[in-house]
């Protein structure tokens, strides 16, 4: 379930250009990023379209069928922070349909494209647990902390 239609078109964009992600359409992130926009996750810490557009690449290439669907939409001036789910399947390891949940705060430009995107996930309950020998041993780790 997508998040309905959003007032601010800077924000509807951004939605739209995550749920619909594919291959394709990392030609045209310069539409929705900044020459020197900045981009964290759990895994990487890039400035640029060229290396936004490498993390999201890599993503396609490594997993199968990866889609964002977005939950929600707070704005507030420049800030916008998202809500979303990303549906995946391995190539390898683990097999089935994966989920991870997490949020991306961003901050648009003056322009309206986006300067800073950073995402917040839990790597290790999204990821590393489903994985089957680092996935056990991060469970067991889990167990023990909370004893």
């Amino acid at each position: 379930m997508s998040a309905a239609r959003h007032a601010d078109p800077r924000v509807q964009r951004l939605v739209d250009a995550f749920e619909q992600l594919s291959p394709a359409a990392l030609a045209r992130l310069d539409e929705i990023y900044t020459p020197d926009a900045a981009f964290k996750d759990p895994f990487n810490e890039v400035r640029g379209v060229a290396a936004i557009r490498a993390i999201f690449e890599h993503m396609f290439r490594t997993l199968d069928a990866p889609r964002f669907v977005v939950h929600e939409a707070v704005v507030q001036g420049e800030q916008c922070f998202l809500t979303w789910d990303m549906h995946y399947r391995m190539k390898r390891f683990v097999r089935g349909e994966q989920l991870i949940r997490g949020a991306t705060h961003v901050r648009f430009a003056a322009d309206g494209r986006v300067a800073l995107h950073r995402d917040y996930w839990d790597a290790a309950e999204e990821l590393y647990e489903k994985l089957p020998a680092l996935g056990a041993a991060m469970r067991w780790l889990r167990r023990r902390a909370a004893s």
